[in-house]
């Protein structure tokens, strides 16, 4: 049997309780259906970040540079690992954590694709659909 090819997904979803929804029960599921498998880094940390803001004080902050350190480890691999990277591009400009995915992955030779369903121009000018220099990466 063949491995499913592997699909980072990079994107500011899974900060908030109105975007997670969309990303875990709309998103997700339309992306494997593509027939990939997705790398997902929201999955991959989650667990850190909970105990992290479950403690408080010193412990908190303690737990929060591990949560970032193991994070920020963990989503480099899973790009190294990945065979495309899918990009979440919506907002007023394009979110900064996805924005250094972008980059790393086009550093790696990484194919990328962009997906934007914001409807507001937020382009550097009226040719640009996000910010030029993520179009560029993206292709």
């Amino acid at each position: 049997m063949r491995a499913l090819p592997k699909v980072y997904l990079a994107s500011p979803l899974g900060f908030t309780v109105a975007t997670r929804g969309y990303y875990t029960g709309s998103l997700l599921p339309a992306v494997r259906a593509l027939g990939v498998e997705v790398l997902d880094p929201w999955a991959a940390a989650e667990e850190h970040f909970v105990a992290a803001f479950a403690a408080t004080g010193d412990e908190r902050d303690r737990l929060l540079d591990e949560a970032n350190r193991f994070a920020g480890a963990t989503n480099e691999q899973l790009i190294r690992d990945a065979d495309a990277l899918f990009a979440v591009l919506d907002g007023n400009d394009v979110d900064s954590g996805t924005a250094a995915e972008i980059g790393f992955a086009a550093a790696l030779g990484t194919p990328l694709v962009g997906w934007r369903g914001d409807l507001r121009q937020a382009g550097d000018n009226p040719r640009t659909v996000v910010n030029l220099q993520v179009e560029h990466f993206l292709g």
